[in-house]
């Protein structure tokens, strides 16, 4: 078991494009997304994981992650709930921490969102100069959940 902190934003500009090391494709789908608990199969590049996610407490919440055949990922992507997210991942290092920023193709292209994993709850960190409006905590801005903000687009460049 992994307690992952993790802090997401809403972008203001694309700057993270030019300062990204590392770019990889994932697609993803969720067996459950039950407030209480997500199930998660996810194929990036060529490796596949399951992951299950409890219930957020603030920032923070208990990962279970399982490496598995990309074969049994690709069969378990076809009995998860509608809509599988595909999604380019841009990895950038700024101030001593890594920074992912999924912008998400598909029905959920335009949306984007930026986040960072941190030690703990109260560690200081510097914003970027492409992070907008803080959004975490809020579940609708939550993997899982961010297929309902498809029709809004409220997550694109503020």
């Amino acid at each position: 078991m992994n307690v992952e902190i993790e802090h997401k934003y809403l972008l203001k500009n694309t700057l993270y494009r030019d300062m990204a090391y590392k770019t990889t494709h994932i697609i993803q789908g969720y067996l459950s997304r039950d407030k209480q608990r997500t199930v998660r199969v996810r194929v990036k590049d060529d490796k596949a994981c399951l992951t299950v996610k409890t219930c957020n407490k603030g920032d923070t919440r208990d990962e279970f992650e399982y490496i598995i055949p990309l074969s049994d990922a690709k069969a378990l992507l076809k009995s998860c709930i509608p809509p599988i997210i595909e999604k380019t991942r841009f990895l950038v290092n700024f101030d001593g921490f890594v920074w992912e920023i999924d912008e998400f193709t598909g029905e959920l292209n335009g949306i984007a969102i930026a986040e960072i994993e941190l030690p703990s709850s109260d560690t200081h960190y510097t914003l970027p100069p492409f992070t907008g409006k803080n959004v975490t905590g809020n579940p609708l801005y939550y993997n899982s959940n961010i297929h309902l903000l498809a029709g809004g687009k409220s997550t694109q460049l503020q």
